[in-house]
């Protein structure tokens, strides 16, 4: 199997920019022993900036090389790739009908509204069960490159 050497420069150039852009930003942010102000950033990152921060949570190296693979193989194409259908049709939902009762109760994480309800314990319950579904994507994230 041949490397395609132009791709793994592109794919290194594109995580070298990123890195950079990430640590630019940090340096220019204060407050930033602030948890809730780190995660959140005040609440005032506006559409454009919220808009692309959230397309580039999820055309990561997983979602760009798996799709391009899945689309342009023989035998696959748009039909066998469903990751652009359900993040479109999720990102709808829920900014539908979560997103602004989440932000007027100025909830940090999507656990918050469930621990609030349900208590300590069961949202310790979700966090483990979000720290997987992380864990996984990262490992989904690393086939993918491989």
């Amino acid at each position: 199997m041949a490397v395609h050497w132009g791709g793994v420069a592109g794919m290194i150039v594109f995580y070298l920019i990123i890195l950079l852009v990430g640590m630019w930003a940090s340096k220019r942010t204060k407050g930033g022993d602030n948890p809730e102000r780190v995660m959140v950033a005040r609440r005032d990152i506006g559409w454009f900036v919220g808009f692309f921060t959230l397309v580039a949570t999820w055309v990561g190296g997983g979602y760009i090389n798996g799709t391009a693979e899945k689309i342009f193989r023989p035998g696959g194409g748009l039909l066998w790739t469903q990751a652009p259908i359900g993040y479109s049709l999720s990102f709808a939902v829920n900014g539908l009908f979560f997103t602004r009762k989440m932000r007027a109760s100025n909830y940090v994480t999507m656990i918050d509204p469930f621990q609030i309800k349900y208590g300590s314990r069961f949202g310790g319950l979700l966090f483990i069960v979000a720290l997987l579904g992380e864990l996984l994507w990262c490992a989904t994230i690393l086939a993918a490159l491989g």
